[in-house]
């Protein structure tokens, strides 16, 4: 049996399938995609193999649907017969953005094995976070599996699937978020006379520096932001400036309205 199989190999799903390359080797990998050539290219370069769909469904024990929400019922209904008639253990992982593990294993008339992800994009140079939520049929022994195949991804973290949707809005679009302000950052340092590649550099290494003092200092981001704001001084002159621009709100309502687009496409 072929350890995981990526219907799929877009961004996300190739940027998956090459974390999973690192941690259970190509050679453990089927791939397809609609685009022949796509799924291709990405075997050549994690040593991997192209198949097609059916031929995931008939082989892979873990069968990853990386297609769109709006496609994702078509894949399912091609490959549906196929795992019907097989008698080993396989586990279906789903990615599709707001289609609910009751609504796969509806489509696919049958208690199949379902785990639904939302990955965000830095899975590509493994500091990711993989949110995952398994229905009734998952064992302990398949999420530490799960697990394992995505090591390298980053950080997967179990959750209730009533909270996904929460935790994408947060982790699958902040990244966009962030860019956006390190963009800005670099742009500030640019008005000051910095040269472009100097502000960008500056800017990245500020943000991944004080992403990581939240991480390891135990220490809550607003003391942190108040050990850099020296009374009259420079940083909380640009803290009043982001204060004025509503630039927490801003960001809050960021992620509740990413939230709330989310909910409106599941309806």
């Amino acid at each position: 049996m072929i350890t995981a199989g990526f219907i799929g190999c877009g961004n996300m799903g190739g940027a998956l399938a090459k974390a999973a390359a690192k941690s259970i080797g190509g050679k453990n990998i089927l791939l397809s995609d609609f685009v022949e050539e796509k799924a291709e290219n990405l075997a050549e370069e994690i040593f991997a193999h192209a198949a097609d769909n059916k031929t995931i469904a008939e082989n892979c024990k873990y069968i990853f649907l990386g297609v769109k929400p709006q496609v994702i019922f078509d894949t399912i209904k091609e490959i549906t017969s196929v795992l019907k008639k097989r008698k080993d253990r396989y586990v279906v992982i789903s990615m599709a953005a707001g289609i609910s593990i009751e609504a796969i294993e509806k489509a696919f008339g049958f208690n199949a094995p379902v785990i639904r992800i939302m990955p965000n994009t830095p899975v590509a140079v493994g500091k990711g976070v993989i949110l995952y939520s398994c229905d009734g049929e998952i064992t302990v022994k398949e999420t530490e599996e799960f697990e394992e195949i995505f090591k390298f991804a980053g950080i997967t973290d179990k959750i209730d699937e009533k909270l996904i949707d929460a935790a994408s809005a947060l982790s699958g679009c902040g990244p966009a978020f962030v860019y956006l302000f390190i963009e800005a950052l670099s742009d500030g340092g640019v008005l000051c006379g910095l040269p472009r590649d100097k502000a960008l550099l500056y800017a990245a290494e500020t943000v991944k520096g004080a992403a990581e003092m939240v991480l390891n200092s135990g220490k809550h981001p607003g003391e942190l932001k108040d050990n850099v704001c020296s009374p009259g001084g420079t940083t909380i002159e640009g803290v009043k400036a982001l204060e004025m621009g509503a630039f927490r709100a801003t960001t809050v309502n960021a992620v509740s309205k990413a939230y709330e687009k989310t909910l409106f496409l599941k309806k």
